[in-house]
Protein backbone atom coordinates (compact mmCIF):
# COMPACT_ATOMS: atom_id res chain seq x y z
CA UNK A 1 0.00 0.00 0.00
CA UNK A 2 1.07 3.90 -0.87
CA UNK A 3 3.01 5.17 2.10
CA UNK A 4 0.69 8.37 2.10
CA UNK A 5 -2.49 6.69 1.59
CA UNK A 6 -2.21 5.10 4.95
CA UNK A 7 -0.82 8.36 6.37
CA UNK A 8 -4.05 9.75 5.43
CA UNK A 9 -6.41 6.65 6.69
CA UNK A 10 -4.24 7.29 9.90
CA UNK A 11 -4.95 11.16 9.96
CA UNK A 12 -9.00 10.69 9.14
CA UNK A 13 -8.89 8.06 12.12
CA UNK A 14 -6.77 10.23 14.47
CA UNK A 15 -9.95 12.98 13.29
CA UNK A 16 -12.73 11.00 13.51
CA UNK A 17 -11.65 9.75 17.17
CA UNK A 18 -10.85 13.39 18.28
CA UNK A 19 -14.23 14.78 16.82
CA UNK A 20 -16.34 11.89 19.06
CA UNK A 21 -14.37 12.83 22.33
CA UNK A 22 -15.02 16.50 22.09
CA UNK A 23 -18.38 15.50 20.94
CA UNK A 24 -18.88 13.32 24.32
CA UNK A 25 -17.33 16.27 26.01
CA UNK A 26 -19.97 18.91 24.76
CA UNK A 27 -22.49 16.26 25.51
CA UNK A 28 -21.12 16.35 29.66
CA UNK A 29 -21.27 19.69 29.50
CA UNK A 30 -24.57 20.57 28.34
CA UNK A 31 -26.17 17.76 30.53
CA UNK A 32 -24.43 19.49 33.58
CA UNK A 33 -24.84 22.79 32.20
CA UNK A 34 -27.95 23.26 30.42
CA UNK A 35 -31.67 23.96 31.65
CA UNK A 36 -34.21 20.78 31.54
CA UNK A 37 -35.77 21.93 28.06
CA UNK A 38 -35.99 20.42 24.53
CA UNK A 39 -33.22 21.69 23.71
CA UNK A 40 -31.21 20.14 26.21
CA UNK A 41 -33.18 17.00 24.56
CA UNK A 42 -32.19 17.31 21.15
CA UNK A 43 -28.58 17.31 21.97
CA UNK A 44 -28.21 15.08 24.50
CA UNK A 45 -30.50 11.76 23.36
CA UNK A 46 -28.40 9.17 21.72
CA UNK A 47 -28.74 6.10 19.57
CA UNK A 48 -25.93 3.68 20.78
CA UNK A 49 -24.79 0.54 19.15
CA UNK A 50 -22.90 -2.07 21.13
CA UNK A 51 -20.39 -4.68 19.95
CA UNK A 52 -19.60 -7.34 21.84
CA UNK A 53 -18.14 -9.20 24.52
CA UNK A 54 -15.69 -10.54 22.13
CA UNK A 55 -14.28 -13.98 23.58
CA UNK A 56 -10.85 -15.20 22.19
CA UNK A 57 -10.51 -18.50 24.96
CA UNK A 58 -7.15 -20.44 23.60
CA UNK A 59 -5.46 -23.13 25.57
CA UNK A 60 -3.10 -21.07 27.33
CA UNK A 61 -4.61 -18.31 27.62
CA UNK A 62 -7.98 -16.12 27.13
CA UNK A 63 -8.70 -12.69 26.25
CA UNK A 64 -12.71 -11.21 26.45
CA UNK A 65 -12.81 -7.89 25.36
CA UNK A 66 -16.06 -5.91 25.27
CA UNK A 67 -18.57 -4.47 25.27
CA UNK A 68 -17.47 -2.15 22.72
CA UNK A 69 -20.70 0.43 23.08
CA UNK A 70 -20.47 3.75 20.54
CA UNK A 71 -22.83 6.14 21.44
CA UNK A 72 -23.83 9.16 18.68
CA UNK A 73 -25.72 12.79 18.77
CA UNK A 74 -26.24 15.39 17.63
CA UNK A 75 -23.11 17.15 20.01
CA UNK A 76 -20.81 14.11 18.66
CA UNK A 77 -21.49 15.51 15.04
CA UNK A 78 -20.94 18.80 16.37
CA UNK A 79 -17.69 17.92 17.71
CA UNK A 80 -16.61 15.68 14.68
CA UNK A 81 -16.88 19.09 12.37
CA UNK A 82 -15.23 21.05 14.98
CA UNK A 83 -12.29 19.20 14.16
CA UNK A 84 -12.40 18.26 10.88
CA UNK A 85 -13.12 21.98 10.41
CA UNK A 86 -9.79 22.72 12.39
CA UNK A 87 -7.74 20.02 10.66
CA UNK A 88 -8.69 20.97 7.07
CA UNK A 89 -5.40 22.10 6.37
CA UNK A 90 -2.96 18.41 7.95
CA UNK A 91 -4.38 16.90 4.74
Amino acid sequence: MNVTFQRRIGRVVAVLLSGLVLGALLTELAVRFMPDSASREFFTTSVAAAFGPLVIDLVAFGVTLGPLVFHLNALSIVGFLIIWLAARSWF
